[in-house]
């Protein structure tokens, strides 16, 4: 697989990208619920709308959020609720739940051997996870449970899900090996991104979905702009990434940022905003070829 930065990444929708890559069933993991929607919502609702089939896997319950001591003994099952409710207006398939402990979670064999399991019983094309990078530029991506669950992941994507040596009590249940081919890591430091996807038009699932995450959010609006706010400033840092177009042969750069064809993506014309004048949106990812044409076994 080229190696991509975002000068030269590609803008493609999500049903572009699953038609490119051959994806027809992703597995989803988020540390925390809500973690997903807020790092992938969008890119999951035209997945979903293109027929690909999205189950979420969320690690821990959630237990230590909220902003209300009196309801902590009930947030567990008030978050998987929300988290349910979300998926399913996105069209997601189903919720998984680890069952780890909030803010207690480890990338330990016994987390790992979870991931494989999920892993190996649904055989998915890709599989999104958080980063396990810490963002210095963004502290607040980095909760420590976002890094474990990050670690965790990447770490059973290879070469614990293809060795049929590892975690061999799954093998024994019918669960064998196979060669996971993508990750698409989100919630990364954003030096790392080298996939831009064109959400325009399902900035509002994004949004919905994250309403239903009511015990996180005590300023909805505040949320809602910080969340549309972040989503077009990726989209015109593709833009300024991408620079104006230029005639074969010259170095004319006088070309409005405005209008940009995207390189290696005939059908992509990009503008800061739609036709009809409405705002353009961007969710960004890195993605890492585990198994693709390039790889070989242990290289």
């Amino acid at each position: 697989m080229e190696v991509m930065t975002p000068l030269t990444m590609p803008l493609k929708t999500p049903a572009e990208l699953a038609a490119d890559l051959g994806w027809t069933k992703v597995l989803a993991f988020g540390a925390h619920p809500d973690d997903l929607d807020f790092g992938a919502a969008a890119t999951v609702a035209g997945l979903t709308r293109a027929g690909v089939e999205v189950t979420y896997v969320v690690m821990t319950d959630g237990d230590a959020g909220g902003f209300e001591p009196a309801n902590q003994d009930t947030m567990t099952e008030r978050r998987h609720r929300e988290q349910r409710e979300a998926a399913a207006h996105l069209g997601v398939l189903d919720v998984e739940y680890l069952g780890e402990r909030d803010g207690y979670l480890e990338p330990s064999h016994a987390v790992m051997a979870k991931v494989v399991e999920a892993m190996r019983r649904h055989r998915p094309d890709v599989v999104f996870t958080m980063s396990p990078e810490r963002d210095w530029d963004r502290l607040q991506r980095s909760h420590p449970d976002h890094l474990a669950a990050g670690e965790a992941v990447v770490r059973a994507s290879y070469p614990a899900v293809e060795n049929p040596f590892a975690y061999p009590e799954l093998a024994e249940r019918g669960l064998e090996a196979f060669h996971l081919k993508w990750l698409m890591v989100y919630c990364h430091p954003a030096v790392r991104s080298n996939l831009a996807v064109d959400v325009t038009g399902f900035e509002q699932d994004k949004l919905a979905a994250l309403r239903f995450h009511a015990s996180q959010h005590p300023d909805v609006a505040a949320m809602e702009a910080f969340v549309l706010d972040g989503m077009e400033q990726l989209h015109r840092d593709w833009l300024a990434a991408a620079g104006p177009p230029a005639a074969a042969g010259t170095a004319d750069s006088s070309a409005p940022a405005e209008s940009v064809s995207v390189p290696d993506h005939p059908t992509a014309t990009t503008t800061a905003v739609t036709a009809d004048g409405r705002r353009r949106f961007v969710e960004t990812f890195q993605l890492v070829g585990v198994n693709d044409p390039t790889t070989i076994s242990g290289f």
